[in-house]
């Protein structure tokens, strides 16, 4: 059966909707847990990887499902993805977090404002990211460096996933383990600064927070302006894991000429 093909406009409703579901099921089971008091740290980092192994599905087919410009960004630099667009897949991902962030902060009225009336980083924390969560020993610097580390890890093992040469799993499997990994670095590494590991994931929803009501959205607990750091450390990490990945694993494997060269990821 031959495939409709939109074009560009097509991949970016597809990155849209696939971003929206991620941060539908990430934003709200935060939510849940920080304003509702239900779940606990284990649930957030299940539901945030299974709202990524779903993005996938959402987007696979189209677009191969970045959902995050740090993928688009080292999909672009190491994988022959067109640098025209980056911006425009930039733009859809970023627009579906902020709806999906919209949706959750509508849904969940009722309870933020019952936990947090004066809506403080208390629950700034269910749409963006804070150092140390906002309640551990971590500043910003210490969030920059989490965020670098965290994104380098998150692409150095999609590009694993991704690279046909390589032990790529199945498609129907892709989204699933991929929903792993972020499972995985949630758990080993969310502890810092809350691993946005995407800048699209963080600014789209901070931007949602803000202009709902809470006003200090673009700074820290401690008052630094922080709103950049899950932006310039992803974007960073993104292409540092990606080139890693190059240099260390991809040159020493069997050349084939057919290598995908826009594979899922968060």
């Amino acid at each position: 059966m031959e495939l409709r093909r939109m074009g560009l406009a097509g991949e970016m409703i597809a990155e849209f909707a696939g971003t929206m579901v991620l941060i539908v099921f990430g934003v709200g089971v935060v939510a849940q847990v920080v304003a509702g008091g239900l779940g606990d740290h284990d649930s957030i980092a299940w539901a945030w990887g299974i709202g990524v192994a779903l993005g996938v599905y959402v987007a696979g087919r189209t677009t191969g499902a970045h959902l995050n410009p740090a993928v688009t960004l080292g999909f672009a630099a190491f994988r022959g993805f067109p640098w025209r667009k980056v911006g425009p897949y930039t733009l859809a991902q970023t627009a579906g977090a902020f709806v999906g962030a919209l949706l959750m902060r509508w849904n969940y009225t009722e309870i933020l404002a019952m936990a947090d009336p004066g809506h403080t980083t208390k629950t700034q924390i269910v749409f963006s990211t804070l150092p140390g969560n906002g309640t551990l020993p971590v500043g910003l610097w210490g969030g920059l460096r989490d965020q670098i580390i965290g994104t380098a890890v998150l692409l150095f093992v999609i590009f694993a996933l991704s690279d046909t040469t390589n032990m790529a799993p199945s498609a129907n499997l892709g989204p699933v383990v991929i929903g792993l990994l972020v499972v995985g670095i949630g758990m080993a590494l969310g502890a810092d600064a809350g691993y946005a590991i995407n800048p699209a994931r963080d600014f789209g929803p901070r931007l949602a927070s803000f202009l709902t009501g809470y006003e200090g959205a673009w700074r820290d607990q401690y008052g630094d302006l922080y709103f950049w750091v899950p932006i310039v450390g992803p974007a960073l990490g993104g292409l540092l894991g990606a080139a890693l990945y190059q240099v260390l694993i991809a040159t020493h494997l069997p050349r084939d000429e057919n290598r995908d060269t826009v594979k899922p990821s968060d």
